[in-house]
């Protein structure tokens, strides 16, 4: 086999780097929402990598390029996978919105846009406030952040990832608005 230039190897180990750390921060993420089995998947590919460039950094101890390379791209990985993350919005989340004015307009656009929620009323520190939940998947979080900021750009709005729930309703429906089938299948499975 021939010596690859100089100038190559620093290359192929920044880029192998980006590669095995961005599927480094993604299992995280997978592991943490509960992937086992994509967790498990991206943890083969990435520490495969991982040993290929290590292997090639040990076989190369005398040139200091190889090194900022390697760190290099342990950075942009970092922060490529953290973009790769945030643009999949692969989870579940608790989405908590506190109110103090405009809580029925709020509830009524949120439901209009078929987002399933539960409002509370609750105290707040000097006044009375309307409290909603709702657990959905990710990606549609802009959806639900966007009809808090055009109807009550002042009220609170929080979210948590959560790990397992039994179910998420991405979307309400009006027990009416469903197929006859639909509705057989419920009331034979209890739902």
């Amino acid at each position: 086999m021939t010596e690859l230039p100089f100038f190559v190897l620093p290359i192929l180990i920044f880029f192998a780097r980006i590669a095995d750390v961005s599927l480094g921060t993604l299992r995280i993420t997978m592991v943490s929402r509960g992937y086992k089995w994509q967790s498990a998947l991206l943890g083969f590919f990435e520490v495969l990598i991982w040993v290929i460039v290590v292997a090639q950094l040990l076989k190369n101890l005398n040139h200091w390029v190889n090194y900022i390379a390697y760190a290099a791209g342990f950075s942009a990985g970092t922060f490529i996978g953290l973009y790769i993350e945030d643009k999949m919005k692969v989870g579940t989340v608790l989405v908590r919105i506190i109110t103090l004015n405009k809580s029925e307009e709020l509830i009524e656009a949120l439901k209009e846009a078929g987002i399933a929620l539960t409002s509370i009323d609750a105290k707040g520190g000097f006044n009375d406030v309307k409290v909603i939940f709702t657990v959905m998947k990710r990606k549609k979080l802009n959806k639900v952040f966007n009809i808090v900021k055009d109807i009550d750009p002042e009220a609170f709005f929080s979210t948590e990832d959560v790990k397992y729930s039994n179910k998420h309703h991405d979307h309400l429906v009006n027990p009416n608005d469903r197929s006859p089938i639909d509705r057989l299948l419920r009331i034979r499975k209890g739902l």
